[in-house]
């Protein structure tokens, strides 16, 4: 994503137009931002740059994966107009993933005002499933079922809050985008809300799949910068996406179970 002339060759070997083009390539997570900052920033901001110059060369409508992350510490309800009724302040974006994600909106949103291009930017909300493979800055799902699964110690912080949603929702629900998009509009999607939960239920979720007690857990009061309660507003993409997720947490980590011990060849 960083290198330009590589991303204008992947367009030019296609004769075909693209009419969409969905932008998921990022570097992903606070934590690793912090450590890989440069990957980060060179990949996140500049290439989403170099993304958004092919945009305006070519004119293919753009599908922009945002995150959540935009929000910060935002103690309200997470609705997407948020960015826009209240103003900015260093306390709001915590991390500098979060930051380059907000950049990279900004980015889309000048060059529709200056170039006309046709963006779409979504907010995912801490998607989980099979096919994600255990890194250490991967989301919370995925951390504690490697650890758990492989007997390894684990650390939960009390008092945060969130939802998590199901790959397979979250596909179907970003693939509608194509048939209903609507030009500068912005998503939030996640699971249902009635579905958020502390982070210590989700931990006693993944133990019961895994079939562990909490001996490997340590407690610990809320972590420092990091937002405790995410409320997040879905209604948008439920009204113009048909965002409808199914499958509820306890089913989906099972699942997300059976494929990790699949993968890691876990009995």
């Amino acid at each position: 994503m960083r290198n330009y002339r590589q991303l204008e060759r992947l367009f030019e070997e296609h004769e075909d137009k693209f009419d969409y083009v969905y932008h998921l390539a990022a570097e992903y997570g606070r934590w690793n931002g912090e450590a890989y900052y440069e990957n980060l920033w060179q990949t996140n901001v500049i290439g989403s740059k170099h993304m958004i110059r092919l945009q305006e060369k070519l004119g293919f409508r753009m599908i922009f994966f945002s995150s959540a992350e935009v929000y910060g510490d935002y103690t309200g309800k997470m609705s997407e107009d948020v960015m826009v009724k209240n103003p900015i302040k260093d306390t709001y974006q915590m991390n500098d993933y979060a930051i380059t994600k907000w950049a990279g909106e900004l980015m889309c949103m000048n060059s529709a005002t200056m170039f006309g291009t046709e963006t779409v930017r979504v907010r995912p909300v801490n998607c989980y499933g099979p096919h994600e493979e255990y890194s250490p800055y991967k989301g919370f799902i995925p951390i504690f079922i490697y650890k758990a699964l492989h007997n390894q110690p684990y650390t939960v912080y009390k008092g945060h809050k969130r939802i998590i949603d199901y790959v397979g929702d979250t596909a179907f629900t970003f693939a509608n985008i194509v048939d209903n998009f609507i030009p500068g509009e912005v998503y939030n999607v996640g699971g249902r809300t009635e579905w958020e939960k502390d982070i210590k239920e989700y931990s006693d979720l993944v133990l019961e799949a895994v079939g562990r007690d909490d001996s490997l857990v340590t407690y610990e009061e809320a972590e420092d910068f990091t937002t405790q309660v995410k409320t997040i507003d879905f209604s948008k993409a439920i009204k113009d996406l048909k965002h409808d997720p199914k499958v509820d947490p306890k089913e989906g980590i099972k699942k997300t179970v059976e494929w990790m011990k699949w993968f890691y060849r876990v009995e």
